[in-house]
């Protein structure tokens, strides 16, 4: 870690008393900033789950991969070193990356990938943001495996407004499969059906004890009698909205994809890929252990994972099994004692089962979307906010899966619904990614032939999104499509779920930027109605936010960042599968308001 920045207080001389304190206030956190320097090498690394070793890409040997912590005001440089056999890029999930496109990450939207050989060094400033982000691959399904945190602090002298917990815990969940995640998706991807589901859920890496060959290495978090800690909440699953609990204990939720929420106390969270969430606990319990437990929210008619994650909470000064054991029978029994040794196994399991093991949190069940939209409902941002009022683009979207209709409905490459292929769209546009440049390069530079400026504002047919959908609006088209944005545009968008194929939570990333969610409800969106009763006082701040199966999601924010941005569903089959599109942000005035020059060692494709 180095410090690369210089300050100097010329330009302070000569002035009041007030304006130089708050000049040199300035100045010193100017001073305190500090520049990261780090080396990312992916390569292939044998990592043992669920009896066996797979070769499993890894950054720097390390899975999970490495966790990053810095300050707001501070800057990061990451080189990426690519020794695997796979093309890959990184993206910096929630950071605003302002005026800087190029260090995003998306393949094929910002960059072209780094291929295998190759290296690429990410430089990031961050600007006016702290809380839990992270970071992973934006290539194809290495996501699985390749991602970690970023936890951004306040800077010096900035406090939480809530109580200053005694430590942090950053806790990762996320999906294993028992073969390598990009066969998975090959095969899914030549049969035109969805792919097989994980083997695991994990917590930092970790299935738990509720998984062959697991409980060993079970992760374990120490926590002191009437400590409050600070949970770091991320989920990296690829496919898949969690349900976290942990037993005997209430989660006060202070913090929601890095902006702050007014503090409520909640049993359970319900947590969307993508999505981060910051959440204060007290060991206020007898002492013990408790488990922390996830499992899936599974809103769709679609295949999933049943299996549930485990860790340990375990206090300090919990009583431990063994000592209580040995004072069961301080006389030995005789050799042919069969009685007393039936005895001494009975009430051992007795006490394993019953008093040694963790306590077991209660979760919802697996389509439990009134627990999951009551709990969603409850956020609020943590002040007054300053949400757009006059909205100069409005925009109405579709987001849903479809069917692609195949000429030979009994090939092995139409194995989905009906001997048709899988599709995702909005707005009924399938996103196709470019190959020969990257969407932002060939924007920035005036290439013609890579994508087109005329993404639909609204669906191209009107129908009863949430009813019954002639199969007719069934397929969407294939096509590489952006919409272009003003320069601080004052922006609205409508999400509207679809009912084709199934309803489904869909949760919708918007990189470069954050945005207020104004509104949510069941059924088709009203625009003569509903946005009556938008939240335009208090309403959550996120960067990934999903679509209520079989309803609609209205977002807010202010167009103040140029480039080319990616929005798309966080699961990853589903983006596979075309549900996505791109904003073009013109520059502004001047260059402060416009895009930085791509740098030298940009990928190539």
């Amino acid at each position: 870690m180095e410090s690369h920045y210089q300050t100097s207080s010329r330009g302070c001389s000569g002035a009041s008393f007030l304006f130089l304190l708050v000049c040199y206030t300035f100045l010193a956190s100017l001073a305190s900033a500090e520049l990261h320097v780090h080396e990312f090498v992916i390569k292939a690394t044998p990592v043992e789950r669920l009896c066996k070793t797979h070769k499993t890409i890894t950054v720097n040997g390390q899975f999970p991969s490495p966790t990053l912590e810095v300050r707001d005001g501070d800057s990061l440089a990451i080189t990426v070193i690519n020794k695997a056999r796979y093309n890959i890029s990184i993206h910096w999930h929630g950071l605003r990356q302002l005026r800087n496109p190029w260090a995003d990450g998306p393949e094929y939207i910002t960059q072209c990938p780094i291929q295998p050989g190759q290296n690429y060094t990410y430089r990031i400033k961050i600007e006016d943001q702290e809380g839990t982000l992270w970071w992973h691959a934006h290539s194809h399904w290495l996501r699985a495996t390749v991602y970690g945190a970023l936890i951004v602090y306040p800077r010096l002298g900035s406090p939480y407004p809530f109580p200053m917990p005694n430590r942090d815990i950053p806790i990762i969940l996320g999906e294993w499969w028992d073969r390598n995640p990009m066969d998975v998706l090959r095969l899914a991807q030549f049969t035109g059906a969805g792919p097989n589901v994980s083997d695991a859920y994990t917590i930092n890496g970790q299935p738990g004890d509720l998984y062959r060959c697991s409980r060993p290495e079970t992760k374990r978090f120490p926590i002191s009698p009437g400590e409050t800690v600070q949970l770091r909440l991320i989920n990296a699953a690829m496919n898949q909205e969690l349900f976290f609990a942990i037993a005997n204990h209430q989660l006060t939720v202070v913090e929601v994809d890095s902006a702050y929420t007014k503090p409520f106390t909640s049993s359970v969270v319900m947590i969307s890929p993508g999505q981060t969430f910051n959440v204060l606990i007290t060991a206020s319990q007898d002492p013990g252990h408790y488990y922390i437990a996830a499992r899936a929210y599974n809103s769709g008619n679609v295949a999933f994972d049943n299996t549930t994650t485990t860790a340990i909470l375990e206090y300090t000064n919990a009583p431990r099994g063994h000592s209580k054991i040995a004072k069961v029978y301080p006389v030995l029994p005789g050799f042919n004692d069969t009685a007393t040794t039936t005895t001494f196994i009975n009430r051992l399991r007795y006490w394993s089962f019953n008093q040694n093991a963790p306590a077991f949190p209660v979760l919802p069940r697996f389509n439990d979307t009134a627990t999951a939209t009551a709990f969603v409902n409850r956020l609020r941002y943590w002040k007054i906010a300053p949400v757009p009022l006059q909205i100069d683009e409005n925009l109405f979207f579709t987001v849903g899966l479809g069917l692609i209709n195949c000429t030979n409905p009994n090939s092995p490459r139409c194995q989905g619904p009906n001997g048709t292929r899988l599709a995702a769209s909005m707005n009924n546009v399938s996103f196709v990614l470019p190959r020969s440049n990257s969407v932002m390069q060939a924007y920035y530079q005036g290439i013609p032939g890579i994508i087109t400026a005329n993404f639909p504002p609204v669906p191209p047919v009107q129908f009863d999104y949430t009813g019954n959908v002639s199969r007719g609006l069934w397929q969407p088209v294939k096509a590489t499509k952006a919409y272009k944005l003003k320069y601080n545009a004052n922006v609205q968008i409508v999400l509207q779920d679809t009912s084709i194929v199934t309803p489904e939570n869909h949760p919708m990333h918007l990189h470069g930027y954050q945005f207020y969610v104004v509104g949510s409800g069941f059924g088709n969106f009203d625009p003569n109605k509903d946005p009556a009763s938008f939240n335009l006082f208090d309403p959550p701040e996120r960067n990934t936010i999903g679509s209520p199966p079989g309803g609609w999601v209205a977002i807010r924010f202010v167009a103040d960042n140029p480039g080319a941005w990616f929005m798309h569903c966080h699961i990853d089959t589903h983006l596979g599968w075309g549900l996505a599109m791109v904003f073009l942000v013109e520059n502004g005035t001047g260059q402060l308001q416009s895009v930085q020059p791509p740098p030298l060692d940009l990928p190539r494709c």
